[in-house]
């Protein structure tokens, strides 16, 4: 059976070989079960629905993906929109939770009519390769900031707008030291180096009296209190039109991005250079962030993390369903990640930030005409709490400055379209 599913000879691998590589990336993304409930429990959302929740979305996704696509690329929550729906989309635009689930909800189905009717291509390609990076930068920087926030570390001052913390109590020391230990283990290449440096911060802090232990094992919480309490009309609101296009565009980006990666590495692509079953990988994908809004979480997507089961010999689907498998186990363990303090997950926070803005290496810095909105894209992002502000001041100022420039060869209608939206948006609103 598993033969006829995953056809397992044809692409040169095995049953134990493809359920080690599903340890192998369940262990290195295995952290979104302490981080995600810590976040969106912020927006008054009930941290036990949520943890099953990101569960559950996660298994569902991972499954999709190995069953439609066969490919060994596992889906989570994904980092960085999480926050951008706490702290930008409820926080500080005061939307409920249940309307910005109705946003995510949209943003999926609009993906996944992209992905049925082929048009994510082209807009995917009208939009330059520096832009794409700096989204990126900028997520990276914008979840920098909220670690640094989590930790102690940074703390508001009315007369510099933000500050050193108290270094001498112990969540920011805790935090310093959690970070320095993801990194060493990732240097050393330690399997699921994040979700260790997240449970020996929380094991210090247990044993030093700064965090309650709640236990490891028990049933699962229940889920009705974000079980389909999504409110797709409020999310219809003029309001959240960039709030939508942020969650579509970042997803966008990340799983084409993540997909390519992973394909390459696992040795999926196509002599012409194209990935097979790229539309239906986007169609379980898109399916998956629908599914999630359902369940009470906020957009998921493909994770990069997934190429550490493909370095393991990861090469079918069977490893995204050993993925999906394994997260359904973790249903069981909700009181430890009931038990991670916010100073444990900042850590986890502040490494993946590293990685994402590892981006900004690839921009051209000579051409000024590139650099300026690369640079205004990353900064507006952290500095406004806003991705949906980013992604707008990066389209807008890319089309104004190449205009003005006179290289009008290097805009195209799409990128025009979308940078007049945003516009007229700002017009209409506030803030975005």
């Amino acid at each position: 059976m598993l033969e006829k599913l995953f056809q397992l000879k044809a692409h040169n691998t095995t049953v134990r070989t493809e359920i080690l590589a599903g340890l192998t990336t369940f262990l290195t993304m295995a952290y979104i079960l302490f981080v995600n409930p810590e976040i969106l429990g912020k927006t008054g959302m009930d941290t036990g629905a949520v943890f099953v929740a990101t569960c559950l979305a996660a298994a569902i996704g991972s499954a999709a993906m190995g069953l439609i696509a066969n490919y060994p690329i596992a889906l989570a929550p994904g980092m960085g929109l999480n926050a951008f729906f706490t702290y930008t989309v409820v926080l500080q635009m005061g939307y409920s939770w249940q309307v910005a689930l109705g946003a995510v909800f949209i943003s999926a189905t609009l993906f996944f009519l992209l992905s049925i009717f082929r048009i994510r291509e082209w807009i995917v390609n009208s939009i330059p390769l520096p832009l794409r990076s700096a989204i990126a930068a900028g997520i990276g920087l914008f979840l920098a900031l909220i670690a640094l926030k989590e930790a102690g570390l940074v703390v508001a001052n009315p007369g510099t707008l933000v500050g050193l913390g108290d270094l001498h109590a112990p969540g920011p020391l805790l935090a310093i030291f959690g970070f320095f230990l993801i990194v060493a283990l990732e240097a050393r290449r330690v399997t699921g180096a994040v979700m260790i440096g997240i449970l020996v911060v929380t094991a210090i802090a247990v044993a030093l009296g700064v965090s309650k232990f709640g236990g490891i094992v028990s049933m699962p919480p229940s889920i009705m209190p974000t079980l389909m309490q999504l409110d797709i009309m409020g999310a219809l609101d003029v309001g959240m039109v960039s709030v939508i296009f942020a969650f579509l565009f970042v997803d966008l980006f990340d799983n084409t991005g993540t997909l390519i990666g992973v394909a390459k590495r696992a040795g999926l692509m196509g002599k012409d250079g194209h990935l097979p079953k790229m539309g239906r990988a986007l169609i379980a994908d898109s399916t998956a962030a629908m599914g999630g809004s359902l369940l009470g979480t906020s957009t998921t997507t493909s994770y990069i993390e997934s190429a550490s089961g493909v370095a393991a010999g990861g090469r079918t689907g069977l490893t995204a369903c050993v993925v999906a498998v394994l997260f359904l186990l973790a249903l069981f363990f909700a009181p430890l990640a009931g038990t991670v303090p916010p100073f444990a997950t900042a850590p986890a926070l502040l490494f993946i930030a590293v990685l994402m803005t590892s981006g900004l290496a690839e921009i051209d810095w000579d051409d000024i005409t590139v650099a300026a909105p690369v640079v205004i894209t990353a900064l507006a992002m952290p500095l406004t709490f806003s991705i949906a502000n980013g992604i707008a001041f990066g389209f807008i100022s890319w089309v104004v400055i190449k205009a003005l420039a006179g290289r009008f060869k290097e805009l195209n209608p799409a990128l025009v379209v979308l940078a007049a939206i945003f516009v007229i948006k700002f017009g209409f609103t506030a803030s975005a």
